[in-house]
């Protein structure tokens, strides 16, 4: 699949700790997302952040935190992210969700083959 143009950026911000039947929220989300057939699902482990409850979650040493802030970000087509809020609402319980217009410049999928052009 190829992306270029006009797209909408969901990125999910959430604890590391969050889990959907016992397994990471994270990975439920990104695996949900490939069901659907979007055009891609990254997630990103914070170093640092707090969310509605204002307590710090933090990597550093003397830190008591171990959830830390986790960001599952999505990219393609408006029609298909939006169609894919239902899942979100369904999973995400606590955290928060944010949509952002963006443009994508490049994206190119794998050939038939498998094999990602370079």
């Amino acid at each position: 699949m190829r992306l270029n143009g006009s797209a909408l950026r969901v990125t999910v911000l959430i604890g590391e700790n969050d889990r959907w039947h016992h397994k990471p929220l994270f990975t439920e989300i990104v695996h949900r997302a490939r069901r659907a057939g979007l055009a891609g699902a990254s997630v990103f482990r914070g170093i640092e952040g707090f969310g509605a409850s204002s307590l710090i979650h933090t990597t550093r040493l003397l830190s008591l935190s171990e959830e830390l802030p986790v960001a599952v970000v999505i990219v393609d087509t408006e029609d298909r992210v939006r169609a894919f809020l239902p899942e979100l609402d369904e999973l995400v319980t606590e955290g928060l969700v944010v949509l952002d217009a963006c443009e994508v410049i490049r994206h190119s999928g794998r050939d038939e083959c498998g094999e990602g052009r370079r």
